[in-house]
C-alpha cells in the first residue's frame, strides 16, 4: 500500500493505493492519527484502492468517529468492488461517500 497525504489549509487529503488489509491498515491508521489534530476535515481518495478488509473498515470507522466531531470525513473515487464491500457491510449508510 502507498499513502500520499496533502494538507490544504485545515483539510487533509490522503490518497491510498493498493490493498487496505490486516497488514497495511495500521499504516493508514497511523497517518490519520498523526495528521488529524491539525485537520478539520479528512478526504480519503480511493481511486487506486484494490481491496479493503475488515481491518481497513475498522480504521475507517475510527476515523469517521474522530472526524465527526469536526467538519467530517469523505471518501471519493471508490471503485465498483470497493462500493460493493461498503454496501454489503452497511458502510454506505454510515460513511459520506461522494
Amino acid at each position: 500500500m502507498k499513502l500520499t497525504k496533502a494538507m490544504n489549509g485545515n483539510a487533509l487529503t490522503i490518497e491510498i493505493e493498493g490493498r487496505v488489509d490486516t497488514v497495511t491498515s495500521p499504516e493508514l491508521e497511523k497517518m490519520i492519527n498523526e495528521s488529524s489534530d491539525k485537520a478539520e476535515s479528512l478526504l480519503l481518495d480511493f481511486a487506486k484502492v484494490e481491496y479493503i478488509s475488515s481491518a481497513g473498515l475498522r480504521v475507517l470507522l475510527a476515523a469517521h468517529k474522530a472526524m465527526s466531531k469536526k467538519s467530517g470525513m469523505k471518501i471519493k473515487n471508490a471503485g465498483e468492488d470497493i462500493m460493493e464491500i461498503f454496501e454489503v457491510t452497511g458502510f454506505t449508510d454510515i460513511l459520506n461517500i461522494v
